[in-house]
């Protein structure tokens, strides 16, 4: 049976024009140029299929022109069998886009004031983490306080946010030396 390619043949509706497709592959491209933009830190948090992960990891070793951008339509063929959505939202969590992260901060934020604020909010966290280093915390905050104080750049204030969030993505850092972005 052939398939009839006339714009007024029966099924023509029921099929996406070339236009919409190359549009879709071109979204594609680009929310795979994101994901190749990302560390690897941040890459390792995406869920995705392991061909994807590779195929991401290819194209972010290749500097020459040509390769790098066949690498990119290869990403995203390999994009087109698979539900972009939990990608693109992952994306938009780390870019600190979605709702739901500008929630997270604010309640970061939040908790660091009240721990500022009181030294018994430190009761709160250990019972939330168990695993927290407590005294590491009295010490951000302690030094915190005093960066106030004196009106030094408030370096224990970032770290003391930092330590926090940790906390709240699983405690891997509870020590708080990560080097991610944040926002006050």
């Amino acid at each position: 049976m052939e398939h009839d390619d006339r714009p007024d043949a029966p099924d023509a509706a029921a099929r996406p024009s070339k236009t919409r497709l190359k549009r879709e592959m071109a979204a594609l491209q680009d929310l795979g140029e994101a994901l190749v933009a990302l560390s690897p830190e941040r890459l390792a948090r995406i869920e995705m299929p392991d061909t994807l992960r590779d195929a991401v990891r290819d194209a972010q070793r290749f500097t020459k022109h040509e390769a790098r951008r066949r690498q990119m339509q290869y990403i995203g063929r390999v994009m087109r069998d698979l539900d972009p959505e939990p990608i693109r939202e992952a994306l938009d969590e780390i870019r600190g886009v979605s709702a739901a992260a500008n929630a997270r901060q604010h309640a970061l934020e939040r908790l660091r004031t009240r721990l500022l604020e009181d030294e018994k909010a430190l009761g709160d966290i250990a019972r939330e983490h168990p695993g927290a280093d407590l005294q590491h915390l009295r010490q951000l905050r302690r030094n915190a306080l005093r960066e106030q104080e004196l009106g030094k750049p408030p370096r224990a204030y970032r770290e003391l946010f930092r330590v926090l969030r940790a906390l709240g993505d699983g405690g891997a850092e509870a020590t708080g030396s990560g080097t991610n972005e944040e926002n006050e």
